[in-house]
């Protein structure tokens, strides 16, 4: 059941879905927290924000796998550029899914685990 005031309502709420995963830079696990707080208030009353919340955790919750392992390959050298890799990744790509859903468009996040269906 859509309880929200407007369309523009839905979507912005969808879009702060993954823009709260840039709490991560200041907050530790924040890139899942903050999705999953605003996923979890909104998903009853909205179809937009469940599909664009389960898509921002799934991403999250890959990228932050991607990450323990990255910083276990420090060991080997190869982990230090990974992080920094995984870093820009994940700004890109939530900068990315902020803007195609503000436009209505559907995006799909790339190197995505799909745990939350």
């Amino acid at each position: 059941m859509n309880q929200f005031a407007t369309p523009n309502d839905e979507k912005n709420w969808a879009m702060f879905c993954h823009l709260s995963a840039l709490s991560g830079i200041i907050i530790p696990f924040g890139n899942i927290i903050g999705p999953l707080i605003l996923w979890s208030m909104k998903k009853e009353h909205s179809e937009l924000v469940d599909r664009e919340g389960k898509k921002a955790l799934n991403f999250q919750i890959s990228m932050s796998i991607y990450l323990f392992v990255s910083a276990f390959l420090i060991i080997i050298g190869i982990g230090i550029l990974l992080l920094i890799a995984l870093g820009l990744i994940n700004l890109i790509f939530v900068v990315m899914a902020v803007v195609k859903t503000l436009n209505g468009e559907d995006y799909q996040y790339p190197l995505t685990i799909k745990i939350l269906n």
